[in-house]
């Protein structure tokens, strides 16, 4: 097995057993990446001379036996939506092509404390906009296991970048399923944590209600160890809750017996894809035969969750977006004849059509007049899915559903119907409305050869049993097929 294709817990056992280096780790990723990066476009910057100096002074650190733990000297790629110190940071638009950030954001400063090596940046859609990965303002991503499909969005580089062995371990970022959706079409593990797990400062905000960090991984042991790194309260992070972050690599048991997992009814049925539907239920199966529990539960408030979300993310992202004016933020537009032309050339060159849509589309649901019809509504509507999910946990530990209502689709098939594209994240919007965790990983493989996942969810802060019951459905599950490429 190559370097690159082997997870976080096997290199740091092998690293401190002595049989490996990180400069070896980090030097089978980078050639990974330069062997097939441009079929991929997972990677937007590469930080080759600095990962290696990383690397170095982490097989300084094992050969003196003093090491950090178990991110020590690996290769961790950063979708490009963290603020990443002296390095270029655009996320995936025009607008900011040339910014260097000149600090860390918390989460970038955590990883660096634990050891890890920053292999790059990597590719997205424009500021976090896209269930496909196609928006991006520089280039798509391609789907490592079929490079004719989308990875999904907007983590895509992020999940294509794990299944094709150019990083280790990645971070994204997930307001409306952008971590869970493209772990799903990439065959890897993806978790958004319950929002105020983890902070957001030096993330640059799409909707600031539910934009949440989270780890993309090849199982579930490596997503508890990166959770555990960047996890817990942040001073800079108003949002980010006063909590203890439990121990996660060390209570993944697989000890499920007598626990109830919730079959909600509304996630099975019109739109959904007949394989991926066998498939999910195959994967109950496989939790019912651990000794879990399957208990019907119903969230009728779901149908409206999609249409909630695509009131309330454009609002938030309209305001968040509003400092990129080529004044405060953002590259300016040099020729203007005054003001009022700098701004609109500035944002009108500097943003994609779908950034350009879903500004608009916030704009309008904040206007006098509208707000009450249409941001107040949808904020009282999320408020009836919260409560649904609260009652749906006093009965049960976690619930599972599709992650996707489809596996990875032809790239192109939807950029030119937004509505259609946005039903792709039918079923992991309203995670991120009730502010829950949840976590995606793969059951199975559809008909035509690509990976389909399978999505639990837990309480608030009980990450820890999601990652158990994951756990616990991976053992049972077996070992995943490698990506063909």
């Amino acid at each position: 097995m190559k370097l690159y294709s082997k997870t976080i817990h096997e290199l740091h056992e092998e690293m401190k057993e002595g049989r490996l280096t990180s400069t070896q780790i980090t030097k089978s990723v980078f050639s990974r990446i330069a062997e097939v990066d441009d079929r991929i476009g997972a990677y937007l910057t590469l930080t080759e001379e600095s990962a290696m100096e990383a690397a170095e002074r982490a097989d300084g650190r094992f050969g003196k036996g003093d090491f950090l733990g178990p991110l020590d000297g690996i290769p961790i790629g950063l979708k490009d939506i963290f603020l990443t110190e002296g390095v270029r940071t655009t996320c995936g638009s025009k607008i900011l092509e040339n910014f260097i950030s000149p600090y860390d954001g918390t989460v970038v400063a955590r990883l660096k404390q634990a050891g890890a090596v920053i292999s790059g940046k990597l590719n997205m859609d424009e500021f976090a906009m896209g269930s496909s990965s196609e928006n991006s303002g520089f280039f798509p991503v391609h789907n490592p296991w079929n490079i004719g499909r989308v990875p999904g969005g907007s983590s895509g580089g992020s999940a294509a970048s794990i299944a094709a062995g150019e990083a280790i371990g990645a971070l994204g970022t997930d307001t409306g399923g952008s971590i869970r959706q493209p772990a799903s079409h990439c065959g890897v593990v993806g978790m958004k944590p319950t929002y105020g797990r983890v902070s957001r400062y030096g993330v640059i905000a799409f909707a600031s209600s539910l934009d949440q960090v989270g780890p993309l991984a090849k199982d579930v042991t490596d997503c508890a160890i990166l959770l555990k790194a960047i996890a817990g309260h942040d001073p800079a992070d108003s949002t980010s809750a006063k909590l203890h972050v439990p121990d996660y690599p060390s209570l993944l048991t697989g000890d499920v017996e007598g626990m109830k997992v919730g079959i909600p009814d509304e996630y099975f049925g019109e739109g959904l894809d007949p394989g991926v539907e066998d498939l999910v239920q195959k994967a109950a199966a496989a939790l019912e035969d651990r000794g879990m529990e399957l208990v019907p539960v119903t969230l009728p408030s779901t149908r409206y969750a999609v249409a909630t979300y695509y009131i309330i993310a454009p609002a938030e992202a309209s305001s968040n977006l509003a400092r990129y004016d080529g004044v405060r933020f953002g590259a300016r537009y040099p020729d203007a004849g005054g003001l009022m032309e700098m701004y609109k050339e500035t944002r009108s060159r500097g943003f994609g059509p779908e950034v350009k849509r879903r500004i608009m589309l916030g704009t309008f649901a904040l206007s006098s007049g509208y707000y009450d019809a249409y941001y107040g509504k949808a904020q009282r509507v999320r408020t009836m899915i919260r409560r649904e999910m609260d009652e749906a946990f006093s009965k049960v530990d976690v619930l599972l559903s599709p992650t996707a209502p489809t596996p990875a689709f032809p790239i192109g098939d939807k950029i030119d119907d937004p509505l259609k594209m946005y039903l792709s994240d039918i079923f992991t919007i309203p995670v991120n409305i009730a502010g829950v965790a949840a976590l995606s990983l793969p059951c199975g493989l559809s008909v035509d050869g690509m990976p389909v996942g399978v999505q639990l969810t837990s309480p608030a802060f009980k990450e820890e049993v999601l990652l158990n019951v994951a756990f616990a459905y991976e053992k049972e599950r077996g070992k995943f097929p490698e990506c063909p490429l």
